[in-house]
């Protein structure tokens, strides 16, 4: 009796501790994979805002969550490597900051999670619906369909004269390809004559204008793309020498020496993809989350620049800005 007694009381104990150690194990934390088709300087205004979002929601970067960041700096050709490497980490998450990223991250994984920021969805292929987009992603769209032709719109409106119109696009990029066939469809009944102009990289940029220049083209307008975004103080420089007026995609551009941008608030879908990464940690579906659109839109002009180019810009245009740059 006295051994059995003993012995229950060591399994006891046993019990215990063995139970104790268990609870003192470390919870293991989420990995999130950051993957940015620009570079590191480019997307470090998103990605701030991103782990913002994730703070509002109780994630403390290093303590209850972890981010990997990949940047391809405007190099498409690298972002299957730098996504398999975010697989090898065995990142919970990915989160596809650009068309081109979650297309590749696409063809990665079928199974890892995808939260996108991205241009037309539906229309590059990415998901089935924005209401249902199976598979295994989900997110944020910047594009309403309107978008890019509000962006000639407003070209034509600084410059009422306007016929001819340089449309700046990167071949690598399906994002401008999609812009492409709707600023086509737009051009005539804007009375606008579109001059495709290509660039793949840096090194293109100078040819690229000099074949603008040739065109005598009035305008130029610059397709939403992470290559052109990372090397946009070249096509400022480029745009400015020429005198061309040119209109991008989004208010970084117009804030680091562009003319003119018309788009959705990047940061703030940033911010909102850290929702759909708190979501998906929690146990939802990408296939059952419907993706987002932008609500609001927003227009930024530089006098500064405006006057660097001797461009008078309309006053009924400047009322419509939601900001200018003096």
């Amino acid at each position: 009796m006295i051994f059995l007694r003993c012995s229950s009381a060591v399994l006891i104990i046993l019990l215990v501790l063995g139970s104790a150690a268990d609870a003192q194990q470390p919870t293991k934390m989420p990995r999130i994979g950051y993957l940015g088709g620009g570079s590191v300087e480019l997307e470090k205004p998103w990605i701030d805002a991103f782990r913002q979002g994730l703070r509002d929601l109780g994630y403390i970067e290093g303590k209850n969550i972890l981010i990997e960041g990949r940047y391809a700096a405007g190099r498409y050709e690298q972002l299957p490597t730098l996504a398999a490497q975010l697989l090898e980490l065995k990142v919970n998450v990915i989160v596809a900051a650009s068309t081109p990223v979650a297309l590749s991250a696409k063809k990665t994984t079928t199974s890892t999670p995808i939260v996108m920021v991205v241009a037309d969805p539906v229309g590059t292929g990415l998901i089935a619906s924005l209401a249902r987009p199976g598979g295994n992603i989900t997110g944020l769209s910047d594009f309403h369909a309107d978008l890019v032709t509000k962006r000639l719109e407003l070209l034509k409106d600084v410059i009422p004269s306007l016929s001819h119109v340089a449309v700046l696009s990167n071949p690598a990029s399906i994002t401008c390809s999609v812009q492409l066939k709707e600023l086509n469809a737009a051009g005539p009944g804007l009375g606008l004559t579109l001059v495709a102009v290509e660039a793949t990289e840096l090194e293109d940029l100078p040819k690229s204008f000099s074949t603008i220049k040739k065109e005598q083209v009035g305008g130029v307008l610059v397709c939403g793309d992470r290559m052109f975004n990372t090397h946009r103080t070249k096509i400022f420089d480029l745009a400015n020498k020429n005198r061309l007026p040119a209109i991008y995609s989004s208010k970084e551009y117009a804030e680091a020496g562009g003319l003119m941008s018309y788009g959705a608030n990047f940061p703030d879908l940033y911010r909102r993809a850290a929702t759909y990464v708190d979501k998906i940690l929690k146990g939802a579906k990408p296939a059952d989350l419907p993706v987002e659109q932008p609500k609001k839109f927003e227009l930024v002009i530089s006098l500064k620049t405006a006057k660097q180019i001797g461009l008078t810009i309309p006053p009924n245009v400047l009322a419509r800005a939601d900001r200018v740059i003096r």
